[in-house]
């Protein structure tokens, strides 16, 4: 091989550039990691006797895809775990749960967790579900969104929950008519029984983290921003992992981590944040964000709303959900936080919660004037109309988990009727922000769902979920706030590369840049918007290494 051969020729297909003008090519050219030629056949001057070819016999070449918003270590212990995310029935679910539990039978506690709120009515369900089929042992199943538990009666009795017991301020014990806890804990209340599960543990953490980074990788993510590094209730801390996975080189995707911000304290935490950013740096991982949870979810009516949540009946309510950050607080830190080159990773669901967001980096901006740190706010469940061009005006990245952005049986049961026409139309509206002039990022969120960029990008064209996802048979929702294809390609790997800080050496493809590529199944482009989801990845490459197929 002379200095002028690539080690790695794609030819033959459609290369999406990702680029500001997406200018298309049919060939592309890889020497020692990085990106050397993008065009057509010219580019196969650079073919050597010891090039690898990779024939792309008409299919699509992509940069990888970056996931802004995931908890990679957590889906591989569900993964490791009772995974209950691939069937949907309380059936199926007690019968998964008991194989579990017969396959585990010297395990103190039952773990796991994947199941939609959707199956169970009010999306609650009940111990009495559970202990029948596990015994005397306990058992904690976090629900797919990661914002409520299923426990057993003896883990409630462990915790020394009952009726006497108080709601947490930052949560809510699910309870029978008596007042007896039922068995469903949402948002803070999981907290006073995760705190006595057993610790997983320096190498179930990394075996964790690296069952999470080959699914990632084998969806075709090569970087990612892990949504919470920290001590998030008494969960172990992923940070270790990444820092030993990274000084021995198992860390193969590039991860920006977001310390946790604890919402029980306040502003005496930043100086922490600040040394624990300078520790937590290694190789291909730094923790240069700090993640605020500002409110919980629709669906258990702890989003964080401007009008209460309806009854279910078009009456207004007592609540408007919870607001996790007082805003007088989050109005001083996130100014302290971007002056000292943090970004904010805000996670906001109601639109209560959005405008709190806005409105703290609207400070932070009047104060410090416009800098670098590229802000974002992920999953914007229901934005006010009046909050949409705000994005632009103060330069906030809007992270998009559009598989959320479809019509299905937890939406329409547990949903749109506590939140009244009027907001349900305000909901994912990845349309008006696009057209707004806002940066769109794009992430999964799992394990609250699939890390599958493709199904998300589907959703985000179609507004209907993709094939094999769906959960009824479903008319679009809001179908005019999609996104075309290439925009949502582009917000899942150039935005969030954007986001990440890590554009200017991936996210697009163009020479000079890392080949962090990604092999489609097949040009989603070249066939109907309906069949885009039927797109899966059949090759992710990082620096021009192959960590998925063949």
């Amino acid at each position: 091989m002379t200095s002028t051969d690539a080690d790695l020729v794609f030819s033959g297909g459609t290369v999406f550039t990702a680029n500001t003008v997406r200018a298309t090519a049919s060939a592309v050219a890889v020497r020692g990691g990085r990106i050397i030629a993008v065009g057509h056949e010219e580019v196969r001057e650079l073919i050597g006797p010891h090039t690898e070819l990779v024939n792309l016999a008409g299919r699509l070449l992509v940069p990888g895809f970056q996931d802004a918003h995931v908890h990679p270590v957590w889906g591989g212990l569900d993964l490791m775990r009772c995974n209950l995310a691939d069937v949907n029935t309380r059936t199926e679910y007690r019968s998964l749960i008991a194989e579990h539990a017969r396959d585990n039978p010297d395990t103190e506690w039952i773990l796991g967790g994947g199941w939609s709120m959707s199956v169970f009515p009010g999306g609650t369900p009940l111990a009495s579900d559970l202990d029948d089929i596990v015994g005397d042992r306990p058992a904690f199943l976090t629900n797919r969104d990661g914002h409520g538990a299923w426990v057993s009666s003896r883990a409630l009795q462990l915790a020394g929950i009952d009726r006497d017991t108080p709601d947490p301020a930052d949560g809510r014990i699910e309870r029978l008519a008596d007042g007896t806890p039922s068995g469903t804990l949402h948002e803070g209340a999981m907290n006073l029984v995760n705190r006595l599960l057993p610790k997983v543990g320096a190498a179930g953490m990394r075996e964790a983290l690296l069952t999470g980074q080959a699914y990632l990788h084998s969806h075709g993510v090569t970087a990612w921003q892990d949504a919470i590094v920290g001590s998030y209730g008494d969960a172990d801390d992923p940070a270790p992992s990444y820092l030993a996975a990274a000084r021995s080189g198992e860390l193969t995707g590039r991860v920006v981590g977001a310390l946790w911000w604890d919402r029980s304290r306040g502003l005496e935490q930043i100086e922490e944040l600040v040394a624990r950013r300078a520790e937590v740096h290694s190789g291909r991982f730094a923790a240069t964000s700090v993640k605020v949870m500002q409110d919980g979810v629709a669906e258990n009516f702890t989003a964080s709303m401007l009008e209460p949540y309806s009854d279910g009946h078009g009456h207004p309510s007592d609540n408007s959900g919870i607001s996790f950050v007082p805003p007088e607080i989050l109005n001083e830190a996130v100014p302290l936080l971007d002056e000292l080159g943090f970004q904010m990773h805000f996670h906001a669901i109601g639109d209560r919660a959005v405008r709190e967001c806005l409105d703290a980096v609207a400070v932070a901006v009047a104060r410090n004037g416009r800098n670098d740190n590229r802000h974002h706010i992920a999953h914007l469940q229901v934005v006010h109309p009046e909050d949409v061009p705000r994005f632009r005006e103060l330069g906030v990245a809007a992270n998009m988990q559009s598989f959320w952005a479809t019509l299905e049986p937890q939406m329409v049961d547990l949903t749109l009727p506590f939140l009244g026409p009027t907001r349900s139309a305000w909901q994912y509206p990845f349309g008006d922000l696009l057209r707004s002039g806002a940066v769109l990022a794009a992430g999964s969120d799992w394990s609250v769902s699939t890390p599958n960029p493709l199904a998300a990008i589907h959703t985000a064209v179609n507004r209907q979920a993709a094939p094999g996802y769906e959960e009824g048979d479903y008319e679009p929702f809001l179908p005019e706030q999609a996104i075309d294809l290439a925009s949502s390609l582009t917000a899942y790997t150039a935005g969030s590369a954007w986001v990440n800080h890590l554009d200017d050496i991936t996210g697009t493809i163009e020479v000079g840049k890392f080949a962090d590529l990604a092999v489609l199944s097949r040009d989603p482009f070249a066939g109907p918007q309906e069949e885009i989801g039927l797109t899966t990845v059949e090759q992710t490459f990082i620096e021009g290494e192959r960590v998925f197929g063949v």
